[in-house]
């Protein structure tokens, strides 16, 4: 397997990217430290417009501070069953500020856009009943999420600790409908431990998903640190394919990465914060967007070909 990158392009008004999807002809951006949607051209990676989705009175340096915003860490594009198409964005759930998350319908209007309604979810009870799931001593910190036609795939990232990187399957209608208040119980969940790849000593997390084609693809990145809330010194990032077993849980089950890579062959060093996927340009040969997060506040995004 290689992930090679063809193309980067900095990101200027976008603080800290950590989220992306495709949609059409619209690339939807997120950044843990900012407080909008953000809409890219997918093919030029143009900036268009922007969603905001909460307002808040602490962006003015332009990065929400570390200790208020809620870390909005996943994004993902789905269909309802009732047939409306949105995107779903959560917190990381690492502190109780970041237990928020939004509904945001996407619009029949030119290239398929957001529209300029959203809805704030309360993500507390669900969180609840993703905690006993996780290792003793381990805090939740979700960083991506996937859906497929059944599922909503929520991905732990515990830094620092090989232990803690969970696959988290939760069924997607009664999720939504738990989401929205028309079911007064948490959906079940079932929980899977992959190993992932390391990088001088220090394991990788999952830091990216999207289900296409039939396949769920993820990034992961290694960070020398051990705090969900703290940053560390980043080493490098993976680009991957995940089985999706039965549900329930099993023992550590295996992951097929490829280590991201510049074309004359040397390591990417920066840490990539989310995946979406362009086309299969060929039968396992896929073209992906990647976006990034050097911790200070800059993001790029990365074209990627990804070939299995």
């Amino acid at each position: 397997m290689h992930a090679l990158i063809r193309r980067e392009v900095a990101l200027p008004e976008l603080p800290s990217a950590s989220g992306a999807e495709i949609v059409g002809d619209v690339a939807y951006l997120i950044g843990d430290d900012s407080p909008f949607l953000y809409q890219l051209n997918a093919a030029t990676l143009v900036a268009g417009q922007r969603t905001a989705l909460f307002e808040t009175v602490h962006f003015s340096s332009g990065r929400l501070p570390k200790d208020l915003k809620p870390d909005l860490e996943c994004l993902t594009a789905l269909t309802t069953p009732a047939g409306e198409t949105g995107l779903l964005v959560l917190g990381s759930g690492a502190t109780a500020a970041r237990e928020q998350g939004f509904w945001v319908p996407l619009t029949a209007t030119a290239a398929g856009g957001a529209g300029t309604t959203v809805y704030p979810l309360g993500l507390q009870g669900l969180y609840a009943a993703l905690r006993p799931h996780l290792p003793a001593g381990v805090t939740l910190n979700l960083e991506a999420a996937a859906a497929t036609a059944t599922e909503l795939l929520l991905f732990q990232r515990t830094v620092g600790a090989a232990r803690g990187n969970l696959l988290l399957r939760l069924p997607l209608t009664a999720t939504l409908d738990y989401l929205h208040r028309r079911r007064a119980q948490p959906p079940a969940v079932s929980a899977q431990l992959f190993e992932l790849p390391a990088l001088d000593g220090k394991p990788a997390g999952f830091s990216g998903a999207t289900w296409f084609a039939g396949r769920l693809l993820v990034t992961a990145s290694v960070e020398d640190t051990q705090d969900a809330v703290l940053d560390g010194a980043v080493l490098g990032s993976f680009v991957g394919v995940l089985a999706l077993p039965g549900p329930g849980r099993h023992q550590v089950l295996p992951a097929t990465f490829a280590h991201l890579a510049w074309p004359d062959g040397r390591p990417y060093r920066g840490k990539v914060e989310s995946v979406a996927a362009y086309r299969e340009r060929a039968p396992g040969c896929f073209e992906l967007l990647l976006v990034t997060d050097d911790d200070a506040g800059g993001s790029t995004a990365l074209t990627v070909e990804l070939t299995l």
